[in-house]
């Protein structure tokens, strides 16, 4: 089966990579080798570079898994926080309609 060349934001690349720098001075701060990281995320070392240098094919999974590994904090301080972050949000989506439905035919209703 082919694939599909994606195409990704400028803003998406750059984030990607900002993360990656992230991991990789987080993984030298703590004076781990790369093939360490690599063993405690369960990827390869190759695997890890492409995490450094924010590659948008990598599962967004190990990213995450890498950044918690080296102390990256993604989206607050503690783990305590990102589930109040979590519950938060669930409660702000459970009072948004359930399905999301295009506008239809505009009613001409001018007499």
């Amino acid at each position: 089966m082919p694939t599909t060349k994606r195409t990704y934001s400028r803003y998406g690349l750059e984030g990607l990579a900002l993360l990656g720098k992230m991991i990789r001075l987080g993984r030298m701060q703590r004076r781990l080798t790369a093939q360490e990281l690599a063993e405690r995320i369960g990827v390869s070392r190759s695997t890890l570079q492409r995490i450094e240098k924010g590659d948008p094919k990598v599962e967004v999974g190990l990213m995450f898994e890498a950044a918690a590994i080296v102390g990256v904090k993604l989206f607050d301080a503690d783990e305590k926080g990102i589930t109040a972050l979590a519950a938060r949000t669930d409660d702000r989506i459970a009072v948004l309609p359930k399905h999301i439905y295009k506008a239809g035919k505009q009613v001409d209703d001018d007499f």
